[in-house]
């Protein structure tokens, strides 16, 4: 087994390496689906971490990283693979001249018939297949991780397919036959809770609800991806946007908008938060004119409460 894996401090360690910091419960999580071989369903609101889990992991192990991104009229075809029926009539009709080469000397139709056959493979082989995420997961030549991000935005069918082939990790492809998985992939499954996802699939997952880090380790987690910040400015941030959250909003801030205030506040060489700073550069953590004049009311309380006092400096003009 991938050293990653040798226990659940070592799955927390390489997460981290990969700038992604996992609390216990997510490394433990981690762990116990490679460890069982079960899919993870990865359950909570958007932009808390689900899918950068999933790169984290495969970057983590140097897999690679197949995802299948999921919506509305999504169907078990595009997930799985297309066969390029003009390519092979295309080669049928280049073959057709050389048929008589193959027959000549047949001295009945079985014979002849058997040495078509024993040239199918022109006819029917995977040249003539388009894989798509579930078969590529499958076929990977090495253990790959195999994210089905959004899973919720899939028709309920699509769904009781998914729960088919990770029962069994293997599909059918009438042209070639059934294939099977040489390596069972890692399967992290994302929701945003848009909708209720069956029983079947909970049952078949190791479920981990993600929400919004603490302040300690949003802060951890700028000071990782984001070069050059003071680490008093990495905690001030983590502190505002965990109270921004709290006001009405249309869409809260997510920890990668955060990232990015984090980064622009670095390069207007900022070194503590100011009302007229913040009140410039909300447009980085918020995306609806409505929140952003929701929060620009609230932006003095909000330091004031962040900073457990009144004084602050204005930051550069």
């Amino acid at each position: 087994m991938n050293d990653l894996f040798r226990d659940v401090e070592s799955v927390q360690t390489g997460l981290r390496a990969t700038g992604y910091i996992a609390d216990p419960s997510v490394a433990t999580t981690v762990y116990l689906a490679r460890c069982l071989g079960k899919p993870i369903l990865a359950e909570g609101p958007a932009g808390v971490g689900k899918t950068e889990l999933a790169k984290a992991i495969a970057a983590a192990m140097s897999a690679e990283l197949i995802r299948l991104q999921c919506y509305e009229g999504l169907d078990e075809a595009k997930t799985l693979y297309e066969w390029m029926y003009p390519k092979q009539l295309l080669y049928t009709q280049m073959l057709r001249d050389k048929i008589g080469d193959v027959v000549a000397g047949a001295a009945t139709l079985s014979d002849a018939v058997d040495r078509i056959a024993a040239h199918e493979d022109a006819f029917f082989s995977e040249r003539f297949l388009t894989p798509r995420p579930l078969l590529q997961a499958i076929r990977a030549e090495k253990p790959a991780v195999l994210l089905i991000d959004e899973v919720d935005r899939a028709e309920d069918e699509l769904e009781a397919f998914f729960l088919e082939v990770l029962a069994e990790y293997q599909v059918t492809v009438p042209e070639l036959g059934t294939m099977t998985a040489r390596h069972r992939p890692i399967v992290v499954l994302t929701s945003n809770n848009t909708r209720e996802l069956s029983d079947a699939l909970r049952r078949r997952c190791l479920y981990l609800y993600m929400t919004y880090p603490g302040p300690d380790r949003e802060a951890e987690i700028l000071a990782t991806r984001v070069p050059g910040i003071e680490s008093e400015l990495a905690h001030s941030v983590a502190e505002f946007v965990q109270r921004l959250r709290n006001l009405d909003l249309k869409k809260t801030p997510s920890i990668s908008e955060t990232i990015d205030w984090a980064r622009a506040l670095v390069l207007l060489s900022a070194e503590t938060l100011g009302d007229e700073l913040v009140t410039r550069t909300l447009n980085l953590l918020l995306k609806y004119e409505g929140d952003i004049e929701t929060a620009k009311s609230s932006v003095s309380s909000l330091l004031d409460a962040s900073a457990g006092t009144g004084q602050r400096r204005a930051g550069p003009g």
